[in-house]
């Protein structure tokens, strides 16, 4: 409640003036009784000089009746004026009673005119609020409304244009060839390329063949060789001993065989975007520098994220005369290869 009367900023001019009107009653009620009240003071205070002068003037004397009468009609005049001060006292009360009771009555409609006042704000507000929503989705349609007549135009230009032809670009695609001589292998992820040096991996696993073939342990043993140009290989070797036939002999002797092995770069993106590749060249002319086109065959490991890239690879490699082979790979899988692994075709 203390919060709606805090809202009662104006107050209305009927209720001012009505208690201005009440205020000026009591204000002259007031003079009136602190003006009787003087007066009958002022009168006894007359009676009592004139009395001490008669008294000074016949000493033993006693009061005539003229004066027993003014002295009665004083005091019926102070009596009357005492009955009227307190008759004004009553008024004042009840004006007062009054008074409180219109204040309480109007602070109590000023209260409801509070809540009338603030219910119309919210629904005004509400009102607002969906004229606003509705002025929006009637711009929204107006929009959509421009655009597809915008697009019923562009159809209609269209299907009144005659069709265009296409110029498919493709390459000679000769017969696939099983790969047996120098062959280079590159790498296509997220459309970088990169060398992957696999000839380099197994000259590493060979060395590392010497080095197991001196020790006493047999079975499968697993290692990993590199980095090399920022790949390394991890290998699977079976190291056994048994009979083998030598010159038409047969004697015990060591077995070292790759089972498997797999080859990984050791950071991700890795290779140079084959934008840069293509426009400079001059990474792809160091790698294919002193090869013969006839004699090498350039292998490519492609990923799904890659195969436009490769596209436009297999062009460029074609112009220089290189054959290209394809070896696509999921995205989750490495190069990987062992003995019974097969070899590229290239085209």
């Amino acid at each position: 409640m203390s919060q709606k009367r805090r809202r009662r900023n104006v107050l209305e001019l009927g209720h001012d003036a009505f208690l201005d009107i009440v205020a000026n009653l009591v204000g002259i009620l007031i003079i009136l009784v602190v003006v009787l009240g003087s007066q009958s003071t002022a009168v006894i205070e007359e009676i009592k000089e004139h009395l001490q002068d008669e008294s000074l003037t016949a000493d033993s004397q006693y009061a005539t009746d003229e004066q027993l009468a003014q002295l009665s009609r004083q005091a019926m005049r102070a009596a009357s004026a005492q009955n009227d001060s307190i008759r004004f006292e009553s008024l004042i009360k009840k004006y007062d009673a009054d008074i409180d009771f219109k204040r309480r009555q109007r602070a109590l409609i000023m209260d409801l005119l509070a809540e009338a006042q603030a219910a119309w704000e919210e629904k005004k507000q509400q009102l607002d609020q969906k004229a606003t929503e509705a002025a929006s989705r009637n711009s929204r349609f107006k929009v959509a409304q421009e655009k597809l007549e915008k697009l019923e135009g562009e159809r209609k230009r269209l299907e009144d244009q005659p069709e265009p032809i296409v110029a498919v670009e493709h390459l000679p695609t000769p017969m696939a060839k099983t790969v047996f001589g120098d062959e280079l292998h590159f790498r296509l992820k997220g459309n970088r390329l990169s060398v992957v040096p696999i000839d380099k991996l197994l000259d590493e696993i060979r060395s590392d063949f010497q080095r197991v073939a001196g020790s006493s342990r047999n079975g499968q043993m697993e290692a990993a060789v590199g980095p090399v140009r920022g790949y390394i290989a991890r290998y699977r070797m079976d190291k056994n001993r048994g009979m083998v036939a030598r010159g038409g002999q047969i004697q015990m002797a060591t077995r070292i065989q790759l089972v498997g092995m797999s080859v990984e770069p050791l950071d991700e993106p890795h290779g140079k975007p084959i934008d840069q590749v293509l426009a400079s060249g001059r990474e792809l002319d160091i790698e294919l520098a002193g090869r013969n086109p006839g004699a090498t065959t350039i292998t490519v490991w492609v990923y799904p994220d890659s195969f436009a890239a490769f596209r436009r690879l297999k062009e460029h490699l074609y112009a220089r005369g290189f054959a290209t082979a394809a070896r696509p790979l999921p995205m989750d899988h490495l190069i990987s290869g062992g003995p019974d692994g097969s070899r590229s075709n290239a085209q």
